[in-house]
């Protein structure tokens, strides 16, 4: 199977497509240096390749020198569970203490 992951900024989305079909996508929103991710769907077929679609978008974000907001509890889980991408990961200054 062929997955790649993009950033679709138009949309405000990072994408999962498998074989050229669209399967997943986490929307954002922007925030000064960062992203914030705040919702994981995958179609319930694929929900297995939620994990890649994450880690593409942490891949990205990494590549692109900018931090994460994790929102999604998906997105949180998977940062706790490869702590590799801790480093990515700044406090959201648009929720209140």
């Amino acid at each position: 199977m062929d997955l790649k992951v993009s950033d679709n900024p138009e949309e405000l989305r990072y994408e999962l497509h498998a074989d050229g079909e669209l399967v997943g996508e986490i929307r954002y929103r922007r925030a000064p240096g960062a992203l914030a991710l705040v919702h994981t769907e995958v179609e319930p077929r694929r929900e297995g390749l939620g994990t890649e679609l994450v880690r593409g978008a942490l891949d990205d974000l990494r590549a692109r020198g900018l931090k994460v907001i994790p929102v999604c509890p998906f997105v949180s889980a998977y940062i706790r569970r490869h702590p590799g991408y801790a480093d990515l990961v700044t406090p959201d200054d648009a929720t209140p203490e």
